[in-house]
């Protein structure tokens, strides 16, 4: 079933802990492979990690390619939105899930797999109820948690995709972020440690994002948090 999340990653070839990471890509309204790819690239270059990028080639196939290098790898990122995967592909998620290592979540991977919208509630403890219209919307941290490793040289900031309702997420998540529109205010990044693994969304991801540095910090922070690593710069 591959490795547990209390293994550490491999020494590579220098004696460095080398990340293995999963990008699974199939949100296609919001680009996603272009996101991760840039994203892919970014760490790569900066860290001690090795990425995979699976990419979905269509919303309405229903098998994915690649979903078995899942598990070899120590994380997996989901962007997918409503992927109709179903039968073996869907169990290669499933699989993943129940072997309790880490899982970061991006925007649309609250609603990402079609014949599964449970994971939403079940795995990232929100509560996707659809998004408010367009407009910027103000991220800020929530004061009480301003400390936490994943915050770290995050500075608020804005973004231009849609807010998106999370009205009840899990009692056992803890909100980092709020975004606020006008009248309106979301938890849009949150944590959740269960059954020994550890798990960190957020509902932000309009390519925009991908362009601000306080958002790839924050990915880059949650990556390190989710597996317990220390992400140093390799340069």
């Amino acid at each position: 079933m591959g490795r547990g999340s209390s293994e550490a990653p491999k020494p590579n070839a220098k004696g460095a802990k080398t990340l293995k990471i999963a990008l699974v890509s199939g949100s296609f309204e919001y680009k996603s492979d272009d996101s991760l790819s840039a994203f892919q690239k970014y760490l790569e270059a900066n860290y001690s990690v090795e990425c995979v990028l699976i990419s979905a080639k269509a919303e309405k196939d229903t098998s994915l390619s690649g979903l078995e290098q899942l598990e070899t790898c120590d994380v997996a990122v989901f962007f997918t939105r409503r992927l109709q995967i179903d039968g073996d592909s869907l169990e290669q998620v499933r699989k993943y899930v129940k072997s309790g290592k880490p899982i970061v979540g991006i925007r649309t991977a609250s609603h990402g797999f079609q014949k599964w919208l449970e994971m939403d509630k079940n795995v990232f403890g929100g509560d996707y109820k659809g998004h408010f219209g367009a407009g910027a919307a103000e991220i800020h941290a929530i004061e009480k948690v301003k400390d936490h490793a994943i915050l770290k040289d995050v500075k608020p900031f804005k973004t231009n995709g849609s807010l998106y309702k999370n009205p009840n997420v899990t009692d056992d998540v803890t909100v980092l972020l709020r975004g606020t529109m006008g009248k309106e205010s979301e938890p849009v990044a949150w944590v959740r440690e269960k059954d020994g693994r550890r798990v960190f969304y957020t509902s932000l991801g309009h390519p925009d994002d991908f362009k601000d540095e306080n958002f790839t910090r924050l990915l880059v922070n949650g990556l390190a948090w989710a597996t317990k690593t220390d992400f140093k710069p390799t340069k």
